[in-house]
């Protein structure tokens, strides 16, 4: 069948994107699924820093490449053995598909799959191989298993979870990654206590998700740092006590009286490296640093290597927030559904697949929270 899709061909475009066009709305093939796949109606998919850094070229991909992986929709179409999924139900994606069979994934860490991170870095499907295609391109690569940014799309089941109808296609999108990863980074990595002192640099998705699940986690302060100061006032929307200019010389020194000493947990958000220096520069001496960014792999950490034997200091990496997406989207779904969540609150703008480039100019400049392609209906 054919479907209309963002098509990124090239990595490393100039900006701005309204310009240079680096993403191009072509109508490609897609082929029917196959063993454990189905055909997804796409109704909403998020622009996500993780679709920026590819555009980018941060995050190498091979090209050519229809990206978006915060994606939800309704089934169409099934392959063959699938059991667990029928027509007509609401799915949405998760970037990681997890086998089930290798040893993370026994372990009960489906966001370290060894089978679902090599396919995603060939750009291929779980089940290997391409399902999108065009009359110039042979093989059009898949972004994170997904390539939501489409009408349609092929998907494995390992990289669906179903989700409840009732709520709106651009609300439950936004679950498939920036939910997950923010709050599950609070939740799950650093398993944050009630009580404790909670510091998260970075206010974009992620990072304003990892507030609110700090407020969930019942944490006693909630510190919010950026160096875009238009962000605080939804980060005190959603939980935050305290602001502070993250770019600012003197930032850790004003945390640390703010706070004495300096933080329990740390959240780095924002995928940059002076971000991270901020967030281990303010975690108290026993506390723990998390990192959710993925910044360009040449680009390097340093610390004083002393400080973390001799405070007793821990740095934790976070990928999709340590999810099992089966148990904790339905039980993050459900906090929204009781208004614990307000993630609606997020949701800075709904955009069409025509105005795709311009919208990743708006996620670069750090204009918006979270900005989501709704298809038509």
């Amino acid at each position: 069948m054919q479907t209309k899709a963002a098509l990124l061909t090239e990595m490393g475009k100039e900006k701005p994107y309204a310009q240079s066009q680096p993403l191009s709305i072509k109508t490609v093939e897609l082929a029917e699924p196959q063993k454990n796949e189905v055909l997804i109606k796409i109704g909403a998919t998020g622009l996500c820093h993780s679709d920026l850094s590819v555009i980018n070229g941060s995050r190498p991909r091979p090209m050519p490449m229809v990206l978006g992986h915060e994606a939800t929709g309704e089934v169409v179409q099934l392959g063959k053995d699938v059991e667990d999924f029928d027509v007509g139900d609401h799915v949405v994606c998760t970037f990681i598909p997890s086998c089930g069979k290798c040893l993370p994934c026994k372990e009960g860490r489906p966001a370290l799959c060894e089978r679902g991170a090599k396919s995603n870095e060939q750009g291929e499907m779980l089940g290997g191989g391409y399902r999108l295609s065009s009359a110039e391109e042979d093989t059009i690569h898949h972004h994170l298993g997904v390539s939501g940014f489409s009408e349609y799309a092929v998907v494995s089941t390992h990289s669906i979870v179903k989700v409840d109808k009732s709520i709106p296609f651009e609300m439950v999108a936004i679950f498939g990654c920036a939910v997950i990863t923010g709050i599950g980074a609070v939740v799950n990595t650093a398993q944050v206590q009630a009580g404790s002192t909670v510091a998260v640099v970075g206010l974009g998705g992620i990072g304003l998700n990892a507030i609110m699940g700090a407020k969930l986690a019942g944490a006693s302060e909630i510190i919010a740092l950026d160096i875009n100061e238009d962000k605080f006032d939804l980060a005190k929307s959603l939980g935050a006590t305290a602001v502070f200019n993250s770019g600012d010389d003197d930032v850790a020194s004003a945390v640390k009286k703010y706070v004495q000493g300096g933080v329990d947990y740390a959240f780095e958000t924002a995928g940059v490296v002076p971000a991270m220096d901020v967030a281990y520069a303010i975690t108290k001496r026993g506390g723990v640093t998390t990192t959710t960014g993925l910044p360009d792999p040449s680009h390097q950490f340093s610390l004083p290597q002393v400080t973390l034997a001799a405070e007793e200091r821990t740095i934790k990496g976070s990928y999709v927030g340590s999810c099992v997406p089966e148990r904790d989207i339905p039980h993050f779904i459900t906090l929204y559904n009781q208004k614990r969540l307000p993630v609606d609150t997020l949701l800075t703008d709904v955009i069409t697949l025509d105005d795709i480039n311009e919208g990743f100019d708006r996620l670069d400049r750090g204009e918006a929270a979270r900005l989501v392609v709704k298809m038509p209906t």
